[in-house]
């Protein structure tokens, strides 16, 4: 299957049926793809969108963000999850600041010199805010290509030099073409080839895919297993920080002791928190939003 026979009809699919969100509009704001990137880390579209259109109203660039202390970034990332993606987003603010003169990088190099950026995201904003060729690999990009390229009904669970340099073959060598095909491919997953309801008879690409050609074989490797919440320090974590975020004023330990009954796995995440610099401890015994 020539790789270039896959472009145009999964370019012509993503002109009529991707989703219209801010981030992907004519004209990108850097920023604005980066902070939609940090904020779809481990959590779905739907979630990110409120979230990500407040925080661009209060915060429209690096400039604003950095200006804050770091508490009102935990502040306002709310109920996202994962709350250290507001600090090291906040950090990478203060980095575009610091040493890019107040924008996102336009480097590959660069960009991973950013708190919180890793090859993923740095790919990311390269293809989707600077329109640049680069091999954007999420979950969702992988599993299509598993399937198209390779008959796989999943990726593996993580990233090799064969799958990277798969993906770098099937790219448009022009670079605008290239980034909207990344961000086509990654559409398809998300909305057509999903992990385990994919609709092929949507797909644009159905003719060409492997996977389907080969009679949709099961996955034959390890499973990822689903990570529990109930209960687990994360669970406690969360309720913790939903305390200290909404409190106006810094909380007495009190309050915190009432949101679970387990006093050491309360104490044990309460002190991953502090740790991780989301809740500071104060002189008089109460607790806050970090104030640097």
């Amino acid at each position: 299957m020539a790789s270039s026979s896959l472009h145009p009809p999964l370019l012509e699919w993503y002109a009529v049926s991707a989703r219209s969100l801010p981030w992907r509009q004519a004209n990108p704001d850097p920023w604005g793809v980066l902070v939609s990137e940090i904020m779809l880390q481990q959590t779905p579209v739907n979630r990110v969108l409120p979230a990500w259109e407040t925080w661009m109203t209060r915060w429209p660039s690096p400039h604003d963000l950095a200006a804050e202390p770091t508490g009102e970034a935990v502040r306002m990332w709310g109920r996202l999850g994962y709350p250290r993606r507001a600090l090291r987003l906040h950090a990478a603010a203060v980095a575009c600041v610091e040493k890019f003169g107040g924008r996102v990088p336009t480097t590959y190099e660069d960009l991973r010199s950013l708190p919180g950026v890793g090859d993923y995201t740095a790919a990311a904003v390269l293809a989707f805010a600077y329109g640049r060729r680069s091999v954007v690999l999420d979950t969702n990009v992988r599993r299509a290509l598993a399937r198209l390229l390779d008959g796989k009904a999943l990726a593996g669970p993580s990233v090799t030099k064969a799958e990277r340099r798969r993906a770098e073959e099937v790219l448009p060598d022009d670079e605008a073409t290239a980034a909207l095909w990344s961000v086509a491919l990654m559409e398809l997953g998300a909305l057509v080839c999903t992990a385990t309801s994919p609709s092929c008879t949507a797909c644009p690409v159905a003719t060409m895919c492997t996977w389907l050609a080969s009679g949709r074989p099961a996955h034959d490797g390890p499973i990822r297993a689903a990570q529990p919440f109930a209960g687990t320090d994360r669970q406690v974590r969360g309720l913790i920080m939903a305390v200290v975020r909404d409190a106006e004023n810094p909380v007495a330990k009190a309050s915190l002791d009432a949101v679970w009954p387990d006093p050491m796995q309360r104490e044990r995440a309460l002190d991953s928190l502090v740790v991780d610099g989301l809740v500071d401890p104060l002189p008089d015994g109460t607790y806050g939003l970090p104030t640097s």
